[in-house]
């Protein structure tokens, strides 16, 4: 294994950067600045956010593409022939200057704006190019195209999205989708519009490839972010199908936060496919995000170990299983003395006519509600919630079911219904998947069914249930052994992995064995077990580790510190020492209004063990008072379960030639 050289960096979202130039949204040239301040201040990574493009999407964990860059982050006066055609073009001058000026002082950017802006500018500056005028490609694009075999399956895709109006490729018409490569190519070649997003491509490469080798110069590592899954609406599924599995949904099981678990709506991989090829999709992705990082970040990486699958057709995640699973057979119940009638009642919901009865007061129209969703069982008025023989029925077509026909069903009545029978639907302990074949419910021990067993019942399925587990972990470890180790060999990129809430034991081993950096955020390194749940001391920290003490989707640290009602009491979070420090919090009784607090704690995750130390830019410019926004909240990157405009906006509150001559911010910086 390699060595890895102890460092201290930051990470922050290419678009938050703020330059005298850039003033509507961070940009690849950007990362100079930000690389000649990173230098001042001793730092040695700069950690971006995924900067693929993500359409109209404000995430940059929803690209569009596993390979393309988001335009939106070209700097366009830096783009050849932006100058002519602002000196020559006064509309184009006019409309320039107002969205500069629109843009310039804004505490967060407006996403779709800039979006949509800079392609109107990128679309007119492309059309005084050789090109555009020429409709076909110049000497330097045509090289590109050739290295990049990517290039045309986009260019095609995102062309027939423009022509959509950016709607789905689901919902485009059939001549437009399923497409083969030969047909992408003939579509290449037929329409010279495609060359717009090629020449778009090559001017991001250009850029990032230029800052990158800035940094590089400068000593400065670039670490990426590769999000595991990909948008439904992508690019990759539309022109890659055979590798993903569009029937499934990614997402996590129930927890305390999250009752009904998470459905992120992104499809899982068809990880058979992707084995019989080698794992080439995943390995050209790298390779090609080898040409700006450094390190990469796999987010999720949980998921090749294991993913939790959702039923496309499911609203939220309880009907869900891992995948791989191993599962049991119905023999395996029948050797346990359970009967097939025992069966379905253990995994297949079941709905008493009183309840919808209850609500509708109408025994008929209950009858002919439970119908659209169930089958009645004979000489009972008790009804099994099994889709009413509908292929592929889940908790979706509940909700959106139109009961407004129904005489007596009022608005009132049907939002009752339905929140009734979609919480019924995962009123299960086992579920089944496919014929004859089961597993375990992730909360079957809050199923009514399981409830109605007898203890010696309860233990035999518990003992079935534990022993299949061990059977997944062993797959699970061997899995993503295999892949891991493809990817992990594929570039000379230092892998991390995002292993946050991993409680499996095969998932450190893995990462230790082939060289993959965990991350370890300060916050959530406690023993959760012990009494009081202390935190886990920076000297424990696992060396093959990134520390840090905020992430993108948590709270800053000024925000945590703030919330948590931090006192003296439990400041062995910081081991604090020294009796000025000490006197020092006690006059406030909170943490972070202490600014020895701060650079307390930044030392202290410097100390850890940890590998590398990378917090968010935000956390390391609390050093100085100055570029604290009003409301902590503000600070903010993302908000999780949310979609609004706030979120992936963020700006660093002051230019970067600013921090740069802020040498006393510098030298605090430096001297962690």
């Amino acid at each position: 294994m390699t060595q890895i050289e102890r460092l201290t960096g930051t990470a922050v979202p290419l678009g938050a950067l703020r330059t005298e130039k850039a003033a509507s949204i961070g940009e690849y040239t950007d990362l100079k600045k930000l690389a000649d301040f990173a230098k001042k201040s001793g730092l040695g990574i700069i950690q971006l956010l995924p900067v693929n493009d993500s359409g109209t999407q404000s995430s940059p964990y929803s690209a569009l593409s596993a390979f393309a860059l988001h335009p939106i982050y070209l700097s366009l006066e830096s783009i050849e022939g932006f100058d002519g055609l602002y000196k020559s073009n006064a509309e184009f001058k006019k409309n320039y200057d107002a969205f500069i000026s629109y843009h310039k002082d804004a505490e967060r950017f407006s996403y779709d704006d800039v979006n949509n802006s800079k392609d109107y500018f990128l679309r007119k500056i492309y059309a005084e190019t050789e090109t555009a005028k020429k409709g076909k490609a110049s000497k330097d694009l045509e090289n590109f195209i050739k290295k990049n075999s990517w290039v045309i399956p986009y260019a095609v895709y995102k062309n027939l999205k423009y022509s959509y109006m950016q709607a789905s490729w689901k919902s485009w018409k059939k001549i437009d989708t399923g497409l083969s490569e030969e047909e992408i190519k003939k579509r290449w070649n037929s329409d010279p519009a495609h060359l717009y997003y090629a020449w778009l491509q090559a001017e991001c490469e250009k850029q990032f490839s230029e800052s990158v080798e800035y940094c590089r110069k400068n000593k400065i590592l670039i670490k990426g972010d590769l999000p595991i899954l990909m948008n439904e609406d992508s690019c990759d599924a539309w022109s890659h199908p055979e590798i993903f599995n569009q029937s499934l949904r990614a997402g996590s099981p129930a927890d305390g936060e999250n009752p009904a678990g998470q459905n992120w709506g992104f499809p899982i991989y068809n990880w058979k496919n992707l084995k019989a090829d080698n794992y080439t999709w995943w390995k050209n992705r790298l390779i090609n995000a080898s040409k700006f990082y450094d390190a990469y970040r796999l987010d999720h990486i949980l998921g090749f170990f294991r993913i939790w699958a959702i039923p496309e057709n499911d609203c939220n995640a309880l009907n869900g299983h891992t995948e791989p699973f191993a599962g049991f057979k119905a023999d395996d119940l029948y050797e346990l003395g359970f009967d097939d009638e025992r069966i379905r009642w253990l995994s297949v919901p079941h709905v008493p006519t009183h309840v919808i009865e209850d609500i509708t007061w109408n025994h008929k129209k209950s009858h002919e509600i439970l119908k659209l969703f169930a089958t009645k069982l004979p000489n009972e008025e008790l009804w099994l919630l099994d889709g009413a023989g509908k292929k592929a029925f889940g908790s979706k077509n509940i909700e959106e079911a139109d009961l407004s026909g129904m005489e007596l069903c009022t608005e009132e009545a049907e939002i009752k219904i339905k929140e009734y029978l979609v919480k019924a639907w995962s009123d299960r302990t086992l579920i089944p998947m496919g014929k004859n074949k089961y597993v375990p419910s992730w909360i079957y021990g809050q199923s009514t069914s399981w409830g109605t067993l007898n203890d010696l019942e309860k233990e035999k399925l518990t003992e079935l249930f534990e022993k299949v587990s061990m059977k997944e972990n062993r797959t699970w470890e061997k899995n993503a052994t295999e892949i891991l180790t493809a990817l992990t060999e594929a570039t000379e990129m230092i892998p991390c992995g995002e292993d946050l809430g991993v409680g499996f034991e095969c998932v450190p081993r893995v990462m230790k064995k082939l060289g993959i950096l965990g991350l370890r955020v300060v916050r959530w390194c406690r023993k959760w077990d012990e009494e009081g749940q202390p935190y886990v001391p920076f000297e424990d920290y696992e060396p093959l580790s990134v520390c840090t003490t905020s992430v993108h989707d948590s709270s800053t640290m000024r925000e945590w510190f703030n919330n948590s009602q931090f006192t003296i009491n439990n400041s062995q979070l910081m081991e604090i020492k020294n009796e000025e420090t000490e006197s020092e919090l006690s006059k406030t009784n909170n943490l972070f209004d202490s600014q020895l607090s701060i650079g307390n704690l930044l030392s202290a995750c410097k100390a850890s063990k940890s590998t590398w130390f990378i917090p968010p830019l935000q956390d390391l410019l609390y050093m100085n008072e100055k570029y604290w926004k009003e409301n902590a909240e503000d600070e903010r990157i993302n908000v999780p379960g949310s979609v609004n405009p706030f979120n992936w906006t963020y700006r660093i509150p002051a230019r970067l030639e600013e921090l740069l001559e802020d040498n006393e911010l510098c030298k605090k910086i430096k001297e962690l």
